[in-house]
């Protein structure tokens, strides 16, 4: 069977009858599930070492030390690295030899008694691949999504024995292993916005590379990088924070792009913030779709173009959402602050074509409402024609004729705003042009930032 075909009950019961495979469980916020399909499958000697579920704080504290926050990475880690020690410790003299070692942990936040908070959990495991060897450690947060606490249980129990079964057969393999962890668990029922390799065994895992396969798979309709390099949540990194966000290809990160920017920046202050919010944050979003090439995501490219905007000190997003309407859906899941989406005049054109709206009912209308929707604002960048030499702006725009009184109605009422420029020679060459100008061997180095030289060199004989 492969590992689609396979229920978890099956996984379990194989997990269990392999007699190289042992380990503890630590559990907390939902039961303990995962612990659970181990014991229900059988032979469950084979694997478990010990279950524990220190649901009362003093207690926690007093075995995995005192935390703010109790569903979180940090207090994950904690409980991973205590169960890890505490069994090599106490059995490595015993059976350390013939056994892999683990550590399974779970804390969760799941549906209470008249509680409708946000359902979530931080699961992992720190394990060997083969016994006496290094140690690796997996993390991973996912939201529940189910209504009901009795499915949510479930569901982490799924995810649970998927995990643990993806770390010992499919670590190797990226794709396979983040489909792994959806098995057996229908669309809807989860999200995973964040998936970690960490430890010396993955000392040479790029973590991007794991967030951009959840984001490919579908199970999260975004990641974020910082500028360290760091993959963060959505949520955490955006919320209660207003944004300026930049769509584009970013290949290759030109001069153009630093001024739409800031000028932004100088022409769209963020308003007043509500009590609590953060300062305004420039993030540059990139969707799967301008990663492709030949229909498949060029991750070469996609590094490279990461590790250009985070030397530039940005803030990186790719999502799954091709339409401006469904990113905005998407960026208001994380904060419900002004959020300012940075466009061109070509972008804002396509706005008004009927591809980008023909799954909605309500058609380019509908698109456009959802767009607009809680307090997002298009900010357009001007455009030169380069055949008549006229000079185009958000004010000068020409809509479709069916669409003008439309659009004079979101310009009247701030929806869309233009910014300006603040070197007019900026407008003279497109992305592309810089690419086609490398490979001519013409001046190109002046329309880019020092920091995307190497971007343009590496990648401009593909175009």
């Amino acid at each position: 069977m492969n590992d689609i075909t396979r229920t978890v009950e099956d996984k379990a019961l194989q997990l269990n009858l392999d007699p190289s495979i042992y380990g503890t469980f630590a559990e907390i916020g939902a039961g303990q599930e995962v612990a659970n399909c181990f014991f229900r499958a059988s032979a469950s000697a084979g694997t478990v070492a010990k279950t524990i579920s220190a649901y009362d704080m003093t207690i926690s504290d007093t075995v995995y030390g005192k935390t703010s926050r109790y569903v979180s990475q940090d207090r994950l880690i904690d409980m991973l690295n205590y169960e890890y020690d505490l069994l090599t410790e106490r059995l490595t003299e015993e059976r350390g030899d013939e056994s892999k070692f683990f550590s399974f942990c779970n804390t969760v936040r799941a549906r209470g008694y008249k509680d409708e908070g946000e359902c979530h959990g931080w699961l992992g495991i720190r394990y060997q691949a083969r016994p006496t060897g290094r140690s690796g450690m997996i993390v991973l947060h996912t939201r529940l999504l189910d209504s009901e606490n009795v499915d949510q249980m479930e569901a982490l129990g799924v995810l649970g024995v998927n995990l643990i079964w993806a770390a010992y057969h499919n670590a190797l393999d990226l794709e396979a292993f983040v489909r792994t962890l959806g098995d057996g668990l229908a669309p809807g029922r989860i999200e995973i916005d964040m998936l970690k390799f960490l430890g010396e065994r993955f000392e040479m895992v790029d973590n991007r590379l794991c967030a951009l396969e959840l984001v490919k798979q579908g199970c999260t309709p975004a990641t974020v990088f910082m500028p360290n390099g760091e993959v963060v949540q959505a949520a955490e990194a955006f919320y209660k924070t207003p944004l300026r966000v930049l769509r584009g290809s970013f290949m290759p990160v030109t001069n153009l792009h630093l001024d739409m920017l800031k000028q932004a920046r100088e022409q769209f202050p963020c308003g007043e913030e509500s009590e609590g919010a953060k300062p305004c944050q420039e993030v540059c979003e990139v969707s799967l779709a301008n990663l492709l090439r030949d229909g498949e995501v060029d991750l070469v490219s996609f590094i490279d173009r990461a590790d250009t905007l985070q030397a530039l000190g940005k803030v990186v997003m790719i999502s799954n959402c091709p339409e401006f309407h469904r990113v905005a859906a998407t960026l208001r899941l994380y904060t419900r602050e002004p959020v300012g989406m940075i466009l061109s005049i070509g972008l804002l054109n396509e706005l008004f074509k009927e591809k980008w709206s023909e799954n909605l009912s309500g058609g380019i209308l509908e698109s456009f409402g959802r767009l607009f929707k809680s307090g997002v604002s298009l900010l357009v960048y001007p455009w030169r024609n380069r055949r008549t030499e006229e000079r185009v702006t958000a004010e000068n725009f020409q809509a479709p004729e069916d669409f003008q009184h439309l659009y004079r109605h979101f310009l009247e009422n701030g929806l869309i705003r233009g910014i300006d420029c603040s070197d007019e020679e900026l407008l003279k060459k497109t992305g592309r042009e810089v690419l086609r100008g490398f490979l001519k061997g013409g001046d190109w180095e002046q329309w880019v930032p020092e920091e995307a030289l190497n971007l343009v060199r590496r990648h401009g004989a593909k175009k």
